[in-house]
């Protein structure tokens, strides 16, 4: 609340109520620049994220899209090196089923279908103690 100083009825009271639009102004100002601070603050952490999601394994084709238990399949991408991808597994909406690796490099991933029932499945991938899912998908026969 905004009181002037013929408001006010003691000169104590009127300290500590009454406000200038000099000090609005200042705690505005103090206001955006706490803003401005947290955006800077943001826009610091967001290359070091962009940094690591560029370095995150990714599948983009399975070649062919479907194909019988053991058969070889071709999975590309980006970083999908023995540094980056510990295991491939077909995954339903329960569980992960391990494929073979037969070859790995960093663009592609040649592995067999594991023994799973006929059915499509996301292709997936595990880096460290968790498994990935991919929006790539594979259909068994």
């Amino acid at each position: 609340m905004i009181l002037s100083p013929r408001n006010c009825l003691s000169v104590v009271a009127c300290r500590s109520r009454y406000r200038s639009p000099a000090s609005e102004r200042a705690s505005s100002k103090q206001v955006l620049a706490g803003f401005a601070l947290l955006a800077a603050g943001v826009l610091l952490l967001l290359p070091s994220r962009a940094v690591f999601a560029q370095n995150a394994p990714t599948f983009t084709t399975v070649d062919p899209l479907s194909g019988k238990v053991n058969d070889a399949i071709t999975v590309t991408g980006a970083n999908l090196g023995k540094a980056s991808v510990a295991a491939v597994f077909l995954s339903d909406d329960k569980n992960d089923y391990k494929a073979t690796i037969v070859e790995q490099s960093d663009t592609k991933i040649v592995m067999k279908v594991p023994q799973v029932k006929p059915g499509s499945y996301n292709v997936s991938y595990q880096k460290g103690n968790s498994i990935y899912i991919q929006p790539v998908r594979f259909t068994v026969e």
